[in-house]
């Protein structure tokens, strides 16, 4: 039935497809990327033509510099400096406000999410799908992260007020018009899976199994794996907050049930030592379960602050092939 309702598309030429990619420190990566990038581009220039735009997060290894070098023979090779690092979130966003394609691919530059996988991405987009996005099957790492990762989306999208596909990162294809609905929500940090899962539009998914690490360091520990999912959680859900509610209610609950209870026991042994420990015991899981509450709604408050307070998604320092006017953060 969804296939019935797509809307094939067609061009009267081949159009532009922006390839990208965040980068932190990624010397190493860069040039395997390109070269496989160059690659695609050949194999796919009957049917569309590339960009690669990428953005840096002050990378500190020689990664402007190898871009530098590439820029300069190559027009499609785009790229922005950023005064600081401003986070892989904002990186993505700041790639697709700066996007000229009619769709962009998504992809890190450590080669775990493989490139060539636009042409299967390019095909379901001809068939009218606005967003497609890689699901993984398998990945090269510690069978614990693993199972942390699939937690971690588990929880999420079960307590998400609309669904996110499970094991799904942000290596995708998403069309033109899903790139302009983006640019209408700044949140001041943004969980893009979530957003785009979000926002509607035809989407599926095709299964890949992903590769390990080409060279380099990962750049997503397990404590900022963390941040990422509590931002996710907290940009797409209310649950938290009315966890909080229910909570309070049903403690609230046994609150009077316990009254209850020890008025009984005053009657029925009038002579019932005065429970000290226990006392001392309730004070200080109360004072704890507030706590709890007062950083849920913590959470909250600090995201409508950094909303009013406007901050721009990344400054940029330095850009190649890029004109001042087309910088538009």
């Amino acid at each position: 039935m969804q296939k019935q309702l797509l809307r094939k598309r067609n061009f009267s030429k081949p159009p532009l497809i922006s390839v990208c990619i965040p980068v932190l420190n990624e010397v190493d990566n860069i040039g395997p990327l390109y070269s496989r990038l160059q690659a695609l581009a050949d194999k796919m220039a009957d049917r569309c033509s590339l960009e690669f735009i990428f953005t840096d997060n002050r990378s500190s290894d020689g990664t402007w510099e190898r871009l530098a070098e590439l820029a300069r023979h190559d027009q499609r090779v785009r790229a922005l400096r950023f005064s600081k690092g401003v986070g892989f979130q904002r990186s993505i966003l700041a790639n697709y406000i700066h996007a000229r394609g009619e769709a962009a691919l998504q992809i890190d530059a450590d080669l775990q999410d493989p490139p060539e996988m636009l042409e299967q991405f390019f095909a379901k987009w001809q068939e009218g799908y606005d967003v497609i996005y890689g699901v993984r099957r398998g990945r090269q790492e510690g069978w614990s992260l693993n199972q942390f990762r699939k937690f971690g989306y588990w929880v999420i999208d079960a307590i998400s007020e609309h669904p996110i596909p499970r094991d799904v990162g942000d290596f995708r294809l998403v069309d033109r018009k899903v790139i302009e609905a983006c640019k209408k929500y700044r949140y001041p940090q943004p969980y893009l899976r979530g957003l785009i899962a979000g926002l509607g539009f035809w989407q599926t998914g095709i299964v890949y199994d992903r590769a390990a690490r080409t060279a380099g360091l990962s750049k997503f520990p397990i404590k900022k794996m963390i941040h990422l999912g509590l931002t996710g959680v907290f940009n797409h859900s209310t649950v938290p907050l009315r966890l909080a509610t229910y909570m309070g209610l049903f403690f609230v609950g046994v609150s009077i049930v316990g009254v209850g209870y020890y008025l009984f026991l005053k009657i029925v042994h009038p002579d019932l030592p005065q429970g000290l420990a226990s006392l001392h015991i309730l004070v200080l899981f109360g004072i704890g379960f507030l706590s709890f509450l007062l950083g849920l709604l913590g959470e909250y408050l600090l995201r409508i602050y950094l909303i009013l307070r406007q901050e721009p998604l990344a400054i940029v320092d330095e850009t190649l092939n890029f004109l001042p006017e087309e910088v538009k953060l």
